[in-house]
């Protein structure tokens, strides 16, 4: 079971085709700060149905798209 399992439950679960979220909103629906590891789980992210698009370190936001 992966640290951000909650998080990609909730993507899965808000059926947008893309949205943005900010890292505040990932802590808190992960129970977890994002950090650096993020770059590595993201890649389980596709078994939901999704891919994150873009991460801004500058607005501290991440853009999840829906996979065709």
């Amino acid at each position: 079971m992966s640290k951000y399992n909650s998080l990609w439950k909730y993507i899965q679960k808000n059926g947008s085709s893309s949205f943005k979220m900010t890292f505040a909103e990932i802590q808190n629906i992960a129970g977890i700060p994002i950090d650096h590891s993020f770059l590595k789980y993201k890649k389980e992210l596709t078994e939901y149905g999704y891919e994150v698009g873009k991460i801004f370190m500058k607005e501290q936001t991440v853009i999840f798209n829906k996979v065709d």
